[in-house]
C-alpha cells in the first residue's frame, strides 16, 4: 500500500515490499510541499526515493484543505500508503491539532516517514503498519496517491478497507493517472460505495485525475 501511483523504485524491487532488500541509503530532500518547505528522509526501496512524485505534487497542489481545519474538534485524518511522508507531513501542517495516521506495508516507509515527521516538528503524526490502526477510528479526511500496480483485485480490496471509515460528511481525496484508469476507477467506486457516498473527478493536471469521494 505504498503511496505511488505507479513505479518501482529500485531496480526490480517493488515499493510495496515489506522489507526492501536494497540497502537503505538516506539521502536528503528539499521540497515544498503545500507552500511550505521542508527537509527530508528519502532511502532506497521507497516509492519516488530521489523526488517528490509529480501524481503526489499534483494532489497536494490541488486538493481543499481539510473541511476540519480550523474547526474546535479535533479530527483524524489518513495517508494510505505514506512511503516517505509527503502528504502526511501536509495533513499534519494543514491542521496541528488534528490526529494524522500514516499506514504503509513498507518497513522502510514507515521509518521514513515517522523520522520526518519527527524532524519537521510534527507531533500529531501516528506511522505504522494499516493493521496498528484502531479498529474503530473514523477518518474526516483521507488523501492518498494509491499504488496502482499492487493490481486491481488488491486496490479494489485496500479502498473498499479505508473508504467506508470515512466519517459521515468526511472526505477523501485520490490523485491516479488518467492512462492508468482513473476514470474506470471512479465509476468502480460510485458502484461499490453506493448511496451513502459521492464520487467524481474534482481536479485534472499533468494527465493525473484527483477523485473526490464524499460521505454523506
Amino acid at each position: 500500500m505504498a503511496n505511488r501511483s505507479n513505479e518501482t523504485s529500485q531496480g526490480n524491487e517493488q515499493y510495496f515490499s515489506a522489507n526492501p532488500s536494497s540497502e537503505d541509503v538516506r539521502r536528503t530532500l528539499h521540497v515544498t510541499l503545500r507552500g511550505r518547505e521542508a527537509d527530508v528522509e528519502v532511502s532506497n526501496g521507497v516509492f519516488s526515493s530521489g523526488r517528490l512524485d509529480l501524481g503526489t505534487s499534483v494532489l497536494l497542489r490541488h486538493v481543499p484543505d481539510p473541511a476540519s481545519a480550523g474547526k474546535e474538534t479535533p479530527h483524524a485524518f489518513l495517508d494510505l500508503g505514506c512511503g516517505w511522508g509527503p502528504i502526511t507531513l501536509a495533513l499534519a501542517e494543514a491542521d496541528p491539532r488534528a490526529e494524522v495516521w500514516a499506514v504503509d506495508v513498507n518497513d522502510r516507509a514507515i521509518a521514513l516517514t515517522a523520522s520526518n515527521a519527527t524532524a519537521n516538528g510534527y507531533g500529531n503524526v501516528h506511522v505504522g503498519h494499516p493493521e496498528d490502526v484502531p479498529a474503530d477510528l473514523r477518518f474526516d479526511t483521507i488523501w492518498s496517491n494509491p499504488a496502482i500496480r499492487i493490481g486491481k483485485e488488491a486496490l479494489h480490496d485496500m479502498l473498499m478497507t479505508w473508504l467506508p471509515r470515512l466519517a459521515p460528511g468526511g472526505e477523501a481525496y485520490l490523485v491516479v493517472q488518467r492512462n492508468l484508469g482513473s476514470d474506470s476507477l471512479m465509476r468502480w467506486l460510485a458502484d461499490a460505495l453506493g448511496d451513502g457516498f459521492s464520487v467524481g473527478k474534482y481536479a485534472s493536471s499533468k494527465g493525473y485525475r484527483i477523485i473526490e469521494i464524499l460521505r454523506k
